[in-house]
């Protein structure tokens, strides 16, 4: 385990409260997605980016997929926020859904983005739609099961607090990092050039299936009505911050080959 994450373990068990900002992967966590992702870009895509972004960050972009859900005309687009696939099922052999899901909605963004013919406005909503999703790719309730939408109906209680498994993965455990995104972006940033070239291979489909094998340790790990609090933070905190930095790093590698 990460020296520095092993000097948070007691700082985070011993400053867990009710009254603590709450950091959502949706949010800080998105955005430390993008900061990481910002640290890899070459020059000429980080240039070509800034032009789009109008030189807005990769991490203040990082939430909008989110923030437009509430406007009924982006309703389409909710379902490029995941993948159902079944337990020990692989991407390739899962029931696609027919409007589409997160490789979809990837595999999209890069064609608009990769098109010369495509208006600016079209460029610059499905950028910063990618940046998001690569994001929701890394959070293994993201490739959960259809029956219970992505854990969202496995009830279960967050230090005595009544929640479900999906807002665990969401939001809980990286609360509990109590640190804001651009410490936590730097906490993860921790990679050498091997490690990085290592993280970047394979395909969208490939960081899918892999995301899933954690999916399934899970699932596995917890039932229905299940009590968790420090122990399960314990187990699960390296891993959230593992996806976190490779959803940052892999972030990168999409960019630079769209944007050089």
């Amino acid at each position: 385990m990460n020296l520095k994450l092993i000097l948070l373990i007691p700082f985070f068990l011993f400053t867990k409260s009710t009254d603590e900002v709450v950091f959502f992967w949706g949010q800080n966590g998105h955005r430390v997605t993008g900061k990481i992702a910002e640290n890899h870009l070459t020059k000429k895509a980080k240039k070509n980016i800034d032009k789009l972004l109008k030189g807005k960050s990769l991490a203040f972009v990082s939430t909008y997929a989110d923030e437009i859900k509430s406007d009924r005309k982006y309703n389409s687009y909710s379902v490029w926020h995941y993948v159902n696939m079944g337990l020990e099922e692989s991407y390739e052999a899962s029931e696609k859904n027919p409007e589409g899901d997160l490789v979809v909605g990837i595999d999209t963004c890069i064609k608009v983005l990769k098109n010369e013919q495509s208006s600016e406005e079209d460029k610059v909503f499905h950028l910063k739609m990618i940046i998001h999703l690569i994001g929701d790719l890394h959070q293994p309730m993201h490739i959960g099961r259809r029956e219970d939408k992505g854990g969202n109906d496995v009830q279960v209680q967050w230090f005595g607090q009544g929640t479900n498994l999906h807002s665990v993965w969401d939001t809980k455990i990286i609360e509990d990092f109590n640190m804001s995104y651009l410490e936590l972006a730097e906490n993860a940033d921790q990679l050498s050039n091997a490690q990085i070239a290592s993280l970047q291979k394979g395909t969208v489909i490939d960081w899918v299936n892999e995301v899933h094998k954690i999916t399934n340790d899970v699932y596995g790990s917890v039932k229905s009505g299940d009590k968790l609090s420090y122990r399960y933070s314990y187990l699960y905190l390296e891993t959230v911050r593992t996806q976190l930095q490779k959803g940052g790093i892999r972030l990168a590698k999409v960019l630079n080959d769209i944007f050089g």
